[in-house]
């Protein structure tokens, strides 16, 4: 395992699978989403979405209790002008966006509290594994905020009505409820070993073929905001260009000759 240059708020570790592991690593402000914090991660996503070697991020915290506890409430509430406020709010979009254009799979390992913008952050990955105890939420109500760069992904990852409880109410839901929801994947009990189960699922993730997951991953994105006849048109032509490639046809041949296959990425 080889440790990539740290920012002063996220540290990076690749291992030999390829697996990036990308950890938020500002415990005494239990993660808050500074915009130090925000760049640090934004560079840091920038760098795994260029690195032909990463096949999988993971995406964690350093904090033993807490993932991360949402946007910096001192910030929002300095002598910063509306309009410079509106434009530091940009790196929200654009860390949500970039997850989706990694073109390589993501997980968020949340071992503890999700809150706010950390759980911004955990629905823009692809996948999330969860602690038994760690908890979701969106409580900015109960602070005078509301959680408005989260709704676009909150109405897309969870059903409506249970959306605008968790937004009006403020309150939070533990992990095993996440995953009824739907948006938590997979629970790990407390005395089971949570780092273990987080690296069984990136290291299967980083052994698929590169490419595939890459044209999968941008179709996974694409489709989503198109109307269903244009959608599957689209997804027609991408299931043709995925036949045109090497991994497609060493897929292929692997299975016909029971062997692992042996991906080049083209």
């Amino acid at each position: 395992m080889s440790s990539v240059a740290a920012s002063p708020k996220v540290n990076t570790l690749v291992d030999d699978a390829g697996v990036r592991t990308i950890a938020l690593d500002d415990p005494d402000k239990r993660n808050a989403l500074s915009l130090e914090l925000l760049d640090d991660l934004l560079g840091a996503l920038e760098q795994a979405r260029a690195d032909p070697a990463t096949r999988c991020v993971v995406l964690r915290s350093t904090h033993p209790k807490v993932f991360c506890a949402g946007g910096n409430l001192a910030a929002f509430g300095d002598g910063t002008s509306i309009i410079d406020k509106h434009v530091d709010n940009d790196r929200f979009p654009r860390l949500f966006k970039l997850f989706g254009e990694l073109g390589k799979p993501s997980i968020c390992a949340v071992a503890g509290h999700a809150l706010a913008g950390g759980l911004g952050l955990a629905l823009s990955c692809d996948l999330i594994v969860a602690r038994e105890s760690a908890t979701f939420g969106t409580p900015e109500i109960n602070v005078g905020v509301f959680p408005f760069m989260l709704m676009a992904l909150l109405y897309r990852n969870l059903p409506r009505k249970r959306v605008n409880e968790l937004m009006l109410l403020g309150e939070r839901v533990s992990a095993a409820e996440a995953k009824e929801l739907g948006f938590v994947n997979r629970v790990v009990p407390d005395g089971e070993d949570f780092d273990a189960a987080v690296r069984g699922w990136a290291e299967r993730l980083a052994g698929k073929s590169p490419v595939l997951m890459r044209m999968g991953k941008d179709a996974m994105r694409r489709q989503d905001a198109m109307v269903y006849d244009d959608a599957l048109d689209y997804l027609q032509a991408q299931l043709a260009l995925a036949f045109a490639t090497d991994d497609a046809r060493e897929g292929l041949s692997a299975f016909v000759e029971r062997r692992e296959p042996n991906w080049t990425g083209r």
